[in-house]
């Protein structure tokens, strides 16, 4: 497969808002309107994840086809985002995008990498589960992932099942 992960760089960010974008289309087949409408992270999450050394794209014959942003949470990565544009979509280029950020974190010592996601959108909950992770139980979400949980239960995400997830990292 033609396709190169590194750092996002500075003059991407906009192409990344759009990439968002399309990528956010296919919700509305699921009947989630609201969430295709959702605006992309703004340029300056954008830009502080890059400056943080968060933010990652995945060429794909040379076109920055998606990206992946990453945080820490509780101590851990956490998965912000992934998205690849639907004309670069059913390649594995957002499984290598998420395989990256897990050999960083395992590289990095880390014990586990998280997200929160959609429990019921099949390229989301599903999805990540083929991936490795596992949902969590309440009792197993930190005060960083509930923080995380709390603000998208703010904005409304809630109307459909969300849940967060972990993928061991130790002997995966």
């Amino acid at each position: 497969m033609d396709a190169t992960i590194r750092p996002a760089q500075p003059q991407e960010l906009e192409h990344l808002r759009a990439v968002e974008v399309a990528a956010g289309a296919p919700f509305r087949d699921l009947g989630m309107d609201p969430i295709a409408d959702d605006a992309p992270p703004s340029t300056v999450v954008l830009q502080s994840a890059l400056e943080r050394g968060g933010l990652w794209v995945i060429e794909d014959a040379g076109a920055v086809a998606g990206y992946l942003m990453d945080d820490v949470v509780d101590g851990e990565p956490h998965l912000e985002q992934v998205s690849v544009h639907p004309d670069h979509a059913r390649r594995g280029l957002g499984a290598r995008l998420v395989e990256d950020l897990v050999a960083r974190a395992r590289a990095d010592g880390h014990r586990a990498v998280t997200l929160t996601t959609f429990v019921d959108v099949p390229w989301n909950g599903p999805y990540y589960a083929r991936l490795g992770f596992r949902p969590l139980a309440d009792d197993e979400i930190g005060p960083g992932l509930r923080a995380v949980r709390n603000a998208e239960i703010a904005r409304g995400l809630d109307r459909w099942p969300r849940t967060a997830m972990r993928r061991e990292l130790r002997g995966s």
